[in-house]
Parts: C-alpha cells; sequence; structure tokens
C-alpha cells in the first residue's frame, strides 16, 4: 500500500508534531508533504522523506498570514498514486485531495480507490473558535492593526474555503471529545475520537528532583510560551497565592511572562529541557497547572505519567483525562482568581499516586498505534 503523510509544517516541537512523528514510526517509508521545514528547530525526522514546495522559501515569522497559500498549495499537489493519504493538520492540511476524491468529481485520477484519512486536531482555530483571539493580537506587533484589517475583510470567504476543504477527507479522527464536537459544529462532519500517542512509560520513570527552595514543594507549567495557552494566568495565580511555580518553556510570551513575576523569588523560568529531566521536574512537583483552553493537551498527561495531578481549566481537552478529585481538579472560569481558588481547594486533598499514574495508561503509545491500525485496515480493506 503507498501511504503519503501530509503536515501543515514542521517548524517547531509540539503535540502536533509528535502525532505526526508516530505516524512516522508507523508508515516509515511515507514521504511527508509540508509547507514549510526547519531541521534546525525540529530535529525529529531526518530519517524522514520529507517533501516541500515553493512556500519553503518564505520566512517562518510570516506562517500566520500564508493560511491561504498553504490551502491553494496543499490543494494542487497530485496525491492521487497514494493508496492512503493521512493528513495530520490543525489547519489548511486537510485541503489535500484523494484519487478517490478526485475520480467522484470526474477528475482525472492515477488510483481512483486511494482516500484521505485527517486527523484533526481542531478545526482551523484563527477561523473558527479562536477568532475573536486571534483579533485581539495576532501577533505581528506594530502591525497588528494592518493584520486586523485585512483579516476582517477576508474572513467570510476564508472560512468558506476552509469550509469546503473541510469535505475533501473521506474521514475524519480527531483527538477528544471537544474536538469532535467542534468538527462537527463548524464542519458538519462526523469524526472518531483517537486520543494523541503520550510516552506514559518514559514519564513514569522519572523521579523527584531537589529544586533550589523546596521546603513547601512547588507547582509546574511546561509549554510553548504564546498568548493563547494563557500561561500568564498561572504566573498571576501563584503570585497571588503566594505558592511557587517552576515555568518551562520557550516563546514570544516569555518576556512578558518574565515580567509578570515581578523578580517575585516564588517563579521560576526554565528552557526547554530534554524529556528525562522533564520527567524528573514533573515527578517532584505538588501539582501540575494547565489554564490554557485546548483540544487536547499532551504535556498535562506526562505529568499525570508520573504521579503529578493535573489542576485543569474545566472545559476542553482536559476533560478527556482530568477527573475531579481523582487525577486533579478542575476550575470553572479562565481567570487568575478561579486558578488559584483551584490551587486552594487542591491542596486540602489528597491524591494516590499509584491511582493519578494509572489515569495516565489509556493514552499510551501503544494504544494509539493499535487503535490507528485498527482504523486504517478497516477502511482500506
Amino acid at each position: 500500500m503507498k501511504v503519503a503523510l501530509v503536515c501543515d509544517w514542521l517548524t517547531n516541537v509540539g503535540g502536533a508534531e509528535k502525532v505526526l512523528l508516530e505516524m512516522h514510526q508507523l508508515f516509515p517509508d511515507a514521504p511527508i508533504y509540508t509547507s514549510k521545514y526547519d531541521p534546525k528547530k525540529i530535529d525529529w525526522f531526518a530519517d524522514a522523506d520529507i517533501r516541500t514546495g515553493w512556500l519553503q522559501f518564505f520566512p517562518t515569522c510570516l506562517r500566520r498570514i500564508l493560511g491561504p497559500f498553504r490551502q491553494w498549495y496543499f490543494s494542487r499537489l497530485d496525491l492521487s498514486k497514494y493508496d492512503l493519504i493521512i493528513s495530520v493538520t490543525g489547519a489548511e492540511a486537510k485541503s489535500v485531495k484523494s484519487g478517490k476524491w478526485l475520480h467522484e468529481h470526474g477528475k482525472k485520477s492515477a488510483n481512483p480507490r486511494g482516500i484521505h484519512i485527517s486527523y484533526c486536531h481542531v478545526p482551523t482555530q484563527y477561523y473558527w473558535q479562536m477568532q475573536d483571539e486571534y483579533m485581539k493580537n495576532p501577533g505581528f506587533g506594530f502591525l497588528n492593526t494592518l493584520v486586523r484589517f485585512f483579516f476582517r475583510l477576508l474572513i467570510k470567504p476564508l472560512k468558506r474555503a476552509d469550509f469546503k476543504a473541510a469535505q475533501r477527507p473521506d474521514y475524519f479522527i480527531t483527538i477528544s471529545k471537544y474536538a469532535k464536537e467542534q468538527i462537527s459544529k463548524y464542519y458538519k462532519r462526523e469524526s472518531v475520537v483517537i486520543n494523541p500517542p503520550v510516552e506514559i512509560d518514559e514519564f513514569k520513570m522519572g523521579k523527584s528532583v531537589k529544586m533550589m527552595r523546596p521546603s513547601d514543594g512547588y507547582y509546574i507549567t511546561t509549554s510553548r510560551q504564546v498568548n493563547w495557552k494563557r500561561i500568564d494566568l498561572a504566573v498571576k495565580a501563584c503570585v497571588m497565592a503566594q505558592r511557587k511555580l517552576l515555568v518551562i518553556g520557550e516563546g514570544p510570551e516569555h518576556a512578558k511572562l518574565v515580567g509578570l513575576a515581578k523578580k517575585s523569588e516564588l517563579v521560576e523560568f526554565l528552557p526547554v529541557v530534554k524529556k528525562a529531566e522533564l520527567a524528573k521536574y514533573l515527578a517532584g512537583a505538588k501539582g501540575y497547572l494547565f489554564p490554557s483552553l485546548e483540544p487536547f493537551g499532551i504535556a498535562p498527561v506526562e505529568a499525570l505519567a508520573t504521579g503529578c495531578p493535573v489542576i485543569a481549566y474545566g472545559k476542553g481537552g482536559a476533560l478527556d483525562y482530568v477527573i475531579d478529585g481523582k487525577n486533579g481538579v478542575l476550575f470553572p472560569r479562565q481567570t487568575a482568581k478561579s486558578l488559584a481558588s483551584a490551587i486552594s481547594k487542591f491542596e486540602k486533598m489528597k491524591f494516590n499516586k499509584a491511582k493519578v499514574v494509572e489515569s495516565a495508561e489509556k493514552f499510551s503509545v501503544k494504544r494509539f498505534d493499535k487503535e490507528i491500525k485498527e482504523f486504517v485496515n478497516e477502511k482500506t480493506k
């Protein structure tokens, strides 16, 4: 069976890239088609056949405004010779056309039986569920006003084009119940939930590491430091509650987060660390703070695998793995005050570490591989 993998871009390290990496392990001979690849930023795919096109020549910093061009690029890739296309996407890679789609629409197709399965994290967020957040801060500094003007001007045709592209995959898989609801709401498509793979066994090996100021423990959060991840809420809540916080990660919001900490000795920042070291920091923490609204969130499950309970915003993908009072606490409003109250509630509770670890087991890589293989085998009979 000839297989092709497709993804939006490969310019950083995150949950989407972890899913793609596992797909690459399952289908090692499949080429990976993408809009832009930066091997200096992500070195996981050194053994893969990465195929890019003319969008490779655009600077990475322009990625956010290249959505229409990516859609045009992916929709015109000739992948009709493949028996199976798997797109791993939260944006435009779903625009590719399978041999079956081309045949059914009266187009020339090298393989009329070739199908497209889209592993879709969520509908394109800057067009749909996070449109307002994007409008508030497009992320272009002094050019934000200009970007907002053109975004308002183009948003309706962009949405129509994105919806049309979402009708092309033969089947949808998604990452959580929340994402399934979003795909149904915005794309009018049914999807099957197969939660992302989490390296449970590797994080279970994490053992507590002593911190510089370990007298009463610390909380932890790990993430790309971008505005919609809401790491600012974790910093504000811990300063408000006078609790120690370790923030691991990097990104454009870093300077702002350091400023919010106000040189407080309660908040410590570390850059991205290796997996083994991260596991130790997670295992030594009192709790993991997850204030973001995300379709899933692999990092909190990694924390659970070390026995670290999670304090999460009670909406989105977190509801698939955080059970209030069992392996963590859910807080109702996406505010620093609500998170600080949840920390206070959390500290009055006791958690069984073995049970916390057990709650992460069902998100293992082995489980993901099994479910993906079963789905693919069923659809390619």
